[in-house]
């Protein structure tokens, strides 16, 4: 499979299946009417979901990679990662993401546990929905479900409540994820890691420690919150130590649409993934 240098692609896009308002008919739609060669939907924790979108993307004749994005803590660091090329079927990297999404659940209901022991007691269906939806989604609805109920202290005394009651965003360890994407086939790179904003931001000597520790294969360098600056710190790391780079707009609705970025900017990995940038 052939692309030219210069084919647009957008290696991050997200849907309704984790924290997204595009539909994927919708995106690929999208896509195609502004001619881009290639793309990713990197759902998070959404690896059971890749073979329908896969299909999807065929049927309307559309370059579509596997991919998701997975939450990993490094220490006590936010650092997000995203995994291409990867068997989607029962793989390790399927299972750790279909674990994430118990893990949550289970957070959730310890959670609605708690605070109704403090005297904060929801709607048994309204708890349910929430159970029911991507995991990424579950802790922000349930602060706004709780939130609706009436408390003296206010929509501040219940966040702290429900901290009190154990409320996560539930993660894995980054070496875990980047051990399953290798063992499911796939390659796994740093989303947006000059970002900040509650993440991880990385210079030179983190990058370092991370690869000390953890076989990362690269990184996100084109991103639309990376300054020109870093973008080309990370480029010219990724030379130096032979990484992949990956560049994508992190679109999660159509008022935020998909970047047309060069597909020789990601000239290594698009190989790694069988597809030859000439």
């Amino acid at each position: 499979m052939h692309l030219k240098p210069d084919a647009p692609i957008d290696l991050q896009l997200h849907t309704v299946y984790s924290d997204g308002t595009w539909t994927p008919d919708g995106l690929i739609d999208h896509l195609l009417r502004e001619g881009f060669g290639a793309a990713a939907i990197t759902d998070h924790e959404r690896v059971d979901i890749v073979p329908a979108l896969q299909a999807l993307a065929r049927a309307k004749g559309f370059l579509l990679l596997p991919a998701v994005e997975m939450t990993t803590r490094w220490g006590e660091a936010w650092v997000d990662m995203l995994c291409f090329g990867f068997d989607p079927q029962a793989s390790p990297l399927r299972a750790l993401a279909d674990d994430v999404l118990r893990r949550q659940q289970d957070n959730i209901r310890q959670t609605v546990q708690g605070i109704a022991q403090q005297g904060v007691v929801l709607d048994e269906g309204a708890v349910q929905a929430i159970l029911d939806e991507p995991a990424v989604r579950q802790p922000h609805s349930l602060v706004r479900l709780a939130e609706q109920m009436p408390h003296e202290g206010g929509e501040r005394a219940i966040r702290r409540l429900l901290l009190g009651a154990g409320l996560e965003v539930v993660a894995t360890e980054t070496a875990v994820v980047v051990d399953a994407a290798h063992r499911s086939g796939g390659v796994c790179l740093i989303a947006h890691p000059g970002r900040g904003d509650g993440y991880l931001c990385f210079d030179e000597p983190l990058l370092d420690q991370l690869r000390g520790e953890v076989p990362i294969d690269g990184f996100e360098v084109d991103y639309p919150a990376h300054t020109r600056e870093q973008a080309a710190r990370f480029r010219a790391y990724a030379e130096r130590h032979d990484l992949l780079t990956s560049a994508g707009s992190d679109s999660h609705t159509p008022d935020n649409p998909p970047v047309k970025y060069r597909a020789d900017s990601c000239r290594k990995l698009l190989a790694r993934l069988g597809i030859h940038v000439t």
